[in-house]
């Protein structure tokens, strides 16, 4: 396997299959972990076909198997970022980590791509209501 990379938060490998190889380690490794799992299968059920696929998730362990989106892109216009992450929100995702090392090209199919999910939100889930945590009127 080839080490793509190695920090405090997670080690990634790539496989001579191709196959994308990450554990997540350090702070909410476990939320972390999760969340991306999350987001990837709802946006595979979405129909985006710019971000990898999920083909393994093992909670146990904390690592997640996905497909290759490419090579990492060294030189974007900020525009062209903006609109690469703005895609991602008509799926209904913000990526919350939209930096130039989180989008790929992936030459097979001709366009780029988004990686790393763990800190990504749902746009249609709706915080906790506020009137839940209120004390009751008293009498």
């Amino acid at each position: 396997m080839q080490e793509v990379k190695d920090t405090v938060r997670a080690m990634v490998r790539i496989g001579y299959d191709g196959r994308v190889h990450k554990t997540f380690r350090g702070h909410n490794a476990k939320g972390r972990f999760e969340n991306e799992v999350r987001v990837l299968k709802y946006l595979e059920e979405k129909g985006c076909d710019f971000v990898p696929k999920v083909l393994e998730a093992d909670p146990e362990t904390l690592k997640l198997v996905t497909t290759n989106c490419g090579a990492r892109v060294e030189h974007m216009s900020e525009e062209k970022m903006k609109e690469v992450f703005g895609k991602l929100e008509q799926y209904g995702v913000r990526h919350e980590d939209a930096f130039l090392r989180n989008i790929t090209y992936n030459a097979r199919q001709g366009r780029f791509c988004v990686i790393d999910f763990e800190f990504a939100t749902l746009l249609d889930e709706q915080p906790p209501s506020q009137e839940a945590t209120l004390p009751a009127p008293a009498a």
